[in-house]
């Protein structure tokens, strides 16, 4: 791949201490405030322009456009799930060929990268910027702004971590969450325990029906993973609650699991169920990458492609029918993990990777 410059691997180390050392979970407005003004910062600062501030009640999301027409997004988000604090227990530090802290890989690191990439091109026209400040929480205040950038310039590159091996993510599945709740009534454990509706018996029988929703030979995931009930040993429990993490591959099973969510029935006579929640990242097929992978291969012989589990905002550009290719961050693993880290190593390379690509897109 041919770039106009070279990338500074200490350079992109310092920008992405930087970033790290800016704390940023999600839902805090205050610290996503100056993690906007951070990532702002040091894309003003290698890319030059104006990279502006939208807010939004998640807090800040950060634009940049090199002007000219539009043909290529750089997507992705400063938001991490690392609460206030982390940093204390869990410093930036370099060792070795990794680089660790909290949101390196998930996704600090690839929007580094990314940067630094453009910075080789001596001709930024044509490439736009989003890092969005809600993705870890679902993207509902950034979703339209994304998928309006997104139609506007015909073609995404999704900054998330790379898959295992480096390779890059050209699938994912849809993916969202359902919360049961149950109400019962309370009584008497001891003295008047059949006069009681006993929500936690109710909920392990609902427990056991949404687990059979699932379907392995489809990829469909159903997965109970949080639940909650009662509130003394001597008190038969009124109300409980079960959460339930949802993957699928197709929009036929999305309205299958939708529809067998919303279908549940009590088992206990005087029991009510109360269904919420939905698949809201929709499924994004392999033939939304397969354009652009195809020109990540010729730029980078030998890199592998793979559908994950995981959702990232490019299911909802995918599904908009907008080429859109993942997993272009840093190399590394344990996103949303204490052991998290990035390969120094692969640095420089997925820098260069990203340029090519917006080098070619913006050929074409």
């Amino acid at each position: 791949m041919q770039t106009d410059a070279g990338v500074s691997v200490d350079a992109m180390i310092e920008d992405l201490r930087t970033l790290v050392e800016v704390e940023s979970p999600s839902r805090d407005v205050e610290a996503l405030a100056a993690s906007a003004k951070a990532v702002a910062g040091i894309i003003e600062h290698r890319l030059g322009g104006h990279a502006v501030l939208v807010e939004s009640e998640a807090g800040p999301h950060v634009h940049w456009s090199g002007g000219g027409e539009p043909k290529v997004l750089i997507l992705g988000h400063h938001d991490t799930v690392f609460p206030l604090g982390t940093l204390e227990r869990r410093p930036f530090t370099v060792a070795g060929d990794r680089v660790t802290g909290p949101g390196v890989f998930d996704m600090l690191g690839g929007i580094v990268q990314a940067v630094h990439g453009l910075a080789t091109l001596a001709d930024r026209s044509g490439v736009e910027i989003l890092m969005t400040a809600d993705e870890e929480v679902g993207s509902r205040s950034s979703r339209a702004l994304l998928e309006e950038r997104a139609l506007a310039c015909g073609a995404v590159l999704v900054l998330e971590g790379a898959a295992d091996g480096g390779g890059l993510k050209t699938g994912r599945k849809g993916c969202g969450a359902f919360r049961v709740s149950i109400a019962g009534r309370a009584s008497h454990a001891g003295l008047e325990p059949a006069a009681g509706v006993n929500a936690l018996v109710e909920a392990a029988h609902q427990v056991l029906a949404i687990a059979g929703f699932g379907r392995p030979g489809a990829g469909t995931t159903v997965t109970p993973t949080v639940a909650a009930a009662g509130t003394l040993e001597n008190v038969v429990p009124a109300e409980a609650t079960v959460v339930v993490d949802v993957r699928v591959e197709s929009d036929e099973e999305r309205e299958r699991v939708e529809s067998a969510f919303a279908a549940l029935t009590p088992h206990l006579p005087g029991a009510r169920i109360t269904v919420e929640g939905s698949i809201t990242r929709p499924p994004m097929p392999e033939s939304a990458a397969a354009g652009l992978f195809a020109v990540a291969q010729r730029l980078l012989p030998g890199i592998e492609g793979r559908a994950v589990g995981g959702g990232s905002d490019g299911n909802f550009t995918a599904a908009l029918g907008v080429p859109t290719l993942d997993g272009l961050g840093a190399v590394g693993g344990g996103a949303h993990a204490d052991h998290e880290y990035v390969l120094i190593g692969s640095m420089a390379e997925r820098a260069d990777l990203v340029a090519g690509l917006v080098a070619a897109l913006r050929g074409a």
